[in-house]
């Protein structure tokens, strides 16, 4: 039997009211905490509260958080009578044959519905609330789920009476003297094993191929003005009923009867079972194997972080005027990081995330990092991995429908405004969750995981807000729904950032997900894992990963052929200057740096001399520095300078007045439109930055200088953003509700409904159309005086300072100076009230408060 049916029978509620009013205080927050949305605002009383529980928003929400056998069982109920006894509901899921999974699973389903306020109802009357059934319950503008027709009731509601009796005559069945019992009797026919069996006994089989057709869905077809043989059959018998001129139906109780009772064709009782992939047997019982490879994973993010970010450092992109990055800049980001451009939009989207790219704020508005992207780079590598990882599992950013389109058609860009999607945080959460449900070490066949969260929430797969389609739409949901698109983006992008490793969840993912240590004391488990312990679990990430990363590195390789190999990630300020010394060729395990005469020249102009340039390789490398690298960098530096740039609109000076005439003879210097103004001294036609860059493509090693004539030291000038949060994830609904809340709105319902239920004793002017009731000064000052001598309770009528007004239920403690000092059984404290404000007064029937 189900749980929570001890109400039965014809002394049961009549109403969702009078149902919620026998709960104990601990069944009212569950069904707060289990639909949240009717806490906004606090109702004032349980009548209030099932009022809000019956409205459609809050029945939509509750019913596209149920799993799909409980749904189910709320789809079958919408197509039994109402009220309908709990067998009958077992028998629309079972059918005749029974089913022992579905009779073990019914009771928790059904107390699932009754906890969050979908049902009420004894066993044996089983209610659906009137939005619920008026959701789920089948009309020819909206299918049921179930796939049935209306009632035979529903069907015949505009025949005439003498159709109905040429139906029965034709049926084999009595006449009778009216519509009702017609109805009546077709029904009994219908619903009738033995005599429907005989019945369809005697139909031709293409009558029997046309009620195939129909049994299970839709119920609806099309007939010509001159049906066919076997649609008249079915028509003149009342199988067939017309919905319209044009349009038969199948009568419900004549396909519950084809269908052998059952109202579902599968009925799915149990959760699909998330299964291992089958390439697990690669790494099945090796978790060591996960956690290296999804530490590699994890190091790989961390480096195109800072690549991204790098590139960025002196301003990213402009801004788009309707937001976010453009298709170009998307693409140049993308070769950038020598990835495709759904991934560069995943990493644009998580650096987003983590609070370490915003835009900027100025008038030409444009990309950069922020300023917590220095402090984040000067964490442990295993802590900036964790903050990236907690980062994207609270996101709601969606980076997969980057490419895509909104509802009006336009285009959706990495960084826009319209990436927002308030279920991606629960979703990876589950998908993560279902990974850490396996052994470690075992990846799961992606499609069954699909499977399991379309199971789970049915009804919320379309990621559509109209109520109608999504309580209408079947059970089973198509690949291309966006809880499975997310799912899907979530396996991919939980291994870029390795969280997983070749499928399998890593052991700093199960730490980071909390699933290697219990939740905290007085904690429930969920959001209190999500949001109380966040910082924890990053901790216990950072833990699990550190030992897996490799060290920095103090030192690189020189090889002869003028380049550097890093073997392993090095320290901060060594990758620094080796980046502006020289470029990176290829990266990998190893990275590998080529000098050139532009990468020498560049560091230079940062400032650094030549002898800098040789004692920080000599330091810095296991190897001698070769001989031809040491030759370039003292025929760059001995050529660096020689020539001096400044501003005239910009000039060329040099000691060497040869070298200025091969400068002038060249052709590929006529773009510059160089003249001499003295023996040493050229002047250009171009400013100071383009003269500098041509000359260097010419070959030349030229320095700018100042207006005083000293050598200007050209470094990369960062650009940030001022300080900016990350932004906010778009919740899912109104936030879960702690137990302190809980119990205060519990507290103030109760109190609310006593007061408005409580029974009175005839007030000397009555309460009229819900009025406040109305007393004299004296007749107010009195009854509160006995109240207060006596201890009893009292029902008043107040109006407060703004002129709302209320009813109260207070027990008088002391009345003076025009003010009654009293406990307020609906706020659940003392409060003192001014008599004057006080509309009206009366007294209890019950004293006892």
């Amino acid at each position: 039997m189900p749980e929570g049916s001890s109400t039965a029978g014809r002394g049961g509620p009549r109403t969702l009211a009078e149902a919620l009013r026998t709960r104990a205080d601990e069944e009212l927050a569950a069904l707060l905490r289990a639909r949240p949305d009717l806490l906004t605002p606090v109702p004032g009383d349980l009548t209030q509260l099932a009022t809000r529980a019956g409205t459609r928003a809050s029945v939509v929400r509750a019913l596209e958080r149920l799993d799909r056998f409980t749904l189910q069982s709320a789809e079958a109920l919408a197509v039994a009578p109402d009220p309908a006894p709990y067998e009958t509901l077992r028998g629309l899921l079972t059918g005749d044959e029974g089913d022992p999974a579905v009779e073990a699973a019914l009771p928790h389903a059904v107390d699932v519905l009754r906890r969050q306020a979908i049902i009420w109802g004894g066993e044996d009357r089983l209610r659906l609330v009137r939005t619920a059934r008026e959701l789920l319950a089948p009309s020819p503008t909206r299918p049921s789920p179930t796939g049935l027709g209306p009632t035979v009731a529903e069907a015949t509601a505009g025949m005439s009476p003498t159709r109905l009796q040429e139906i029965l005559a034709t049926a084999g069945l009595p006449t009778t003297h009216d519509p009702v019992s017609a109805v009546a009797a077709l029904v009994s026919l219908f619903t009738d094993r033995t005599r429907m069996a005989a019945l369809l006994d005697t139909a031709p089989p293409e009558a029997l191929t046309v009620l195939d057709r129909l049994v299970w869905g839709p119920p609806y077809g099309e007939v010509t003005a001159s049906p066919t043989p076997p649609v008249r059959w079915l028509r003149d018998r009342g199988l067939l009923l017309p919905a319209s001129p044009r349009t038969v139906v199948l009568p419900r109780e004549a396909a519950l009867h084809l269908r052998g009772g059952r109202a579902h064709r599968t009925v799915e009782p149990l959760p699909p079972e998330v299964r291992p992939a089958a390439t697990t047997s690669i790494t099945q019982g090796r978790p060591q194997v996960v956690d290296s490879t999804a530490a590699g994973q994890a190091f790989t993010a961390l480096s195109t972080v800072e690549d991204l970010l790098k590139d960025w450092h002196e301003g990213g992109p402009a801004v788009l005027r309707s937001g976010g990055l453009s298709v170009r800049d998307l693409k140049r980001t993308a070769a950038a990081l020598d990835t495709n451009e759904q991934m560069a939009g995943f990493w644009l989207e998580l650096t987003y995330a983590a609070g370490l790219l915003a835009s900027d704020g100025a008038a030409d508005e444009r990309y950069a990092p922020t300023p917590a992207y220095d402090d984040w780079l000067t964490l442990p590598a295993a802590e900036r991995w964790a903050r990236l990882a907690a980062a994207w599992l609270t996101a709601t950013r969606t980076a997969g429908l980057i490419g895509g389109q909104d509802s009006k058609g336009r285009a959706l860009s990495a960084l826009g405004p319209e990436l927002d999607r308030s279920a991606a945080a629960e979703v990876r959460r589950r998908v993560l969750d279902l990974l850490a449900t396996l052994p470690a070490g075992t990846a799961p066949d992606p499609e069954s995981v699909l499977a399991r969260l379309r199971w789970e929430r049915p009804l919320r797969g379309s990621g559509t807000a109209d109520p109608d389609t999504n309580a209408a739409r079947n059970a089973a949901v198509g690949p291309t729904d966006l809880r499975s698109r997310i799912a899907a983006w979530t396996l991919r992008e939980a291994e870029v950032l390795g969280i997983t490793g070749r499928g399998a969840l890593s052991a700093h993912g199960r730490a980071l997900l909390g699933h290697d240590t219990a939740p905290a004391a007085g904690t429930d488990g969920t959001g209190a894992i999500r949001h109380a312990r966040a910082e924890e679990l990053a901790a216990d990430a950072t833990a699990a990963l550190a030992p897996l990363l490799p060290e920095p590195l103090d030192h690189v390789l020189l090889q002869a052929d003028l380049t550097a190999v890093a073997p392993g990630p090095l320290q901060r300020p060594l990758a620094e200057t080796l980046s502006v010394l020289a470029d990176v060729e290829s990266k990998g395990g190893a990275t590998v740096y080529r000098f050139t005469p532009g990468s020498v020249r560049r560091a230079l102009d940062a400032g650094r001399s030549a002898s800098d340039l040789h004692t920080f390789l000599a330091t810095h490398s296991r190897t001698p520095v070769p001989q031809p690298l040491s030759y370039l960098i003292d025929d760059v530096a001995r050529r660096h300078g020689h020539l001096r740039i400044g501003a005239a609109s910009a000039y060329v000076r040099c000691d060497d007045d040869a070298l200025l005439g091969e400068i002038l003879a060249d052709k590929r210097s006529q773009g510059l439109r160089l003249r001499r103004l003295a023996p040493t001294v050229l002047a250009a036609q171009a400013d100071p930055a383009t003269l500098l860059d041509g000359l260097r493509t010419m070959g030349y090693a030229p320095a700018a200088e100042s207006a005083e004539g000293d050598v200007l030291i050209t470094r990369a000038h960062a650009r940030r953003t001022p300080p900016r949060t990350p932004p906010a994830p778009v919740p899912d609904g109104p936030p879960l509700p702690d137990a302190t809340l809980l119990g205060a709105a519990v507290k103030a319902i109760r109190a609310g409904d006593l007061a408005a239920t409580v029974e009175r004793k005839p007030a000397p002017e009555p309460a009229k159309n819900g009025e406040l009731p109305r007393t004299t000064s004296a007749e107010t000052l009195a009854t509160v005086q006995a109240a207060a001598m006596t201890g009893a309770a009292v029902w008043i009528g107040y109006v407060n300072a703004d002129g709302a007004a209320s009813q109260r239920v207070i027990a008088p403690v002391r009345v003076e100076g025009g003010f009654v000092t009293a406990y307020d059984h609906t706020a659940d404290e003392v409060r003192t009230y001014p008599l004057h404000r006080i509309t009206g007064v009366a007294e209890l029937a019950d004293d006892s408060a």
